[in-house]
């Protein structure tokens, strides 16, 4: 018998109210402590771990104990933090489409609000001070989206909507998508730019002061991807100095320490890995689950399937 895994009630009540037909639905089990494990847990084929799976260390001592294991199915689009676990024969799978308008809407409002200064004029609100100066506009900005994926073209259809132009960078080029390696010649073009990347061999430490250096003054850093894709003191750096801005929804380290210095940096918006963190999710979640779960049952090739890093 095939066995689903799930780590909460709360999933596989929405995944029942989605296809009620499902048979995989039925015998499922939830695993929410990850220090007792189900009486069937060597049963479970296809499992979804909690969200993000944080914990490598549990998620491992997870999969040693499903000898029967087939499938990972993951909640986020990053699969980071599960794909050193995963054992040979085991298929990983990602939630790409998910994330793509939660993320895009948090970038497009990062990027509104750092251009259009919210933060100081909410300062201005508690400090009762009528602060009426003129702002910076994203219409006729030059984004450059590192990343382009369905994220990044969520993203980059919002651009176009607010007379921005997107300009998509990826690790293989195609029809309207550069390459990575053409990063030196389009940084200096960029009014914004916006990461959306996997944290991968490739991309940590990417975002370094060389990569910086090579932005025009006044230019904005918008992190939705992850903290150490970011080198963190080289932002700071730049921050520190006046002369670009950053939005950032994750960090390097994560959660950030009261006393890092990132707290007082200037020029800089954050909110705490909040970007897909939407009353929208667990339903597109429970969507994919139910269609890669009837692909499972009929033996029919998954969607989203992890190959290499990402």
């Amino acid at each position: 018998m095939r066995r689903l895994c799930v780590p909460s009630a709360a999933i596989l009540d929405r995944v029942r109210a989605v296809a009620p037909d499902l048979e995989l639905a039925e015998s499922a089990l939830v695993w929410q402590d990850a220090a007792t494990p189900p009486a069937d847990v060597a049963e479970i084929e296809f499992w979804v771990p909690p969200f993000l799976g944080t914990d490598q260390d549990a998620a491992r001592a997870a999969v040693a104990q499903m000898p029967n294991l087939k499938v990972i199915q993951t909640q986020s689009a990053g699969v980071d933090v599960v794909l050193p676990i995963v054992p040979e024969g085991v298929s990983l799978c990602d939630a790409r489409g998910v994330h793509g308008s939660s993320t895009s809407e948090w970038a497009l409002t990062a990027i509104l609000s750092v251009l259009r200064e919210f933060p100081r004029f909410e300062r201005a609100r508690q400090a009762r001070h009528w602060d009426q100066t003129a702002t910076d506009e994203l219409a006729g900005k030059r984004v450059l989206i590192i990343g382009a994926g369905d994220v990044g073209r969520q993203l980059g259809r919002r651009l176009s909507a607010c007379d921005a132009t997107p300009v998509f960078v990826a690790r293989t080029a195609r029809d309207d998508v550069h390459s990575m390696t053409e990063l030196p010649q389009l940084l200096p073009e960029a009014d914004v730019v916006v990461l959306i990347v996997p944290k991968t061999s490739e991309t940590i430490g990417m975002v370094d002061a060389a990569f910086l250096a090579r932005l025009r003054d006044g230019a904005l850093v918008v992190n939705a991807a992850r903290g150490p894709v970011v080198d963190t003191d080289a932002l700071l750096a730049e921050l520190q100095s006046g002369r670009l801005r950053a939005a950032l929804d994750v960090v390097e380290p994560e959660p950030l320490p009261a006393d890092h210095p990132l707290w007082a940096a200037p020029n800089l918006l954050i909110t705490p890995h909040v970007g897909g963190a939407v009353p929208g999710l667990p339903g597109r979640f429970a969507e994919l689950l139910v269609a890669q779960l009837r692909r499972f049952g009929k033996g029919e090739p998954l969607e989203n399937v992890v190959v290499g890093e990402y």
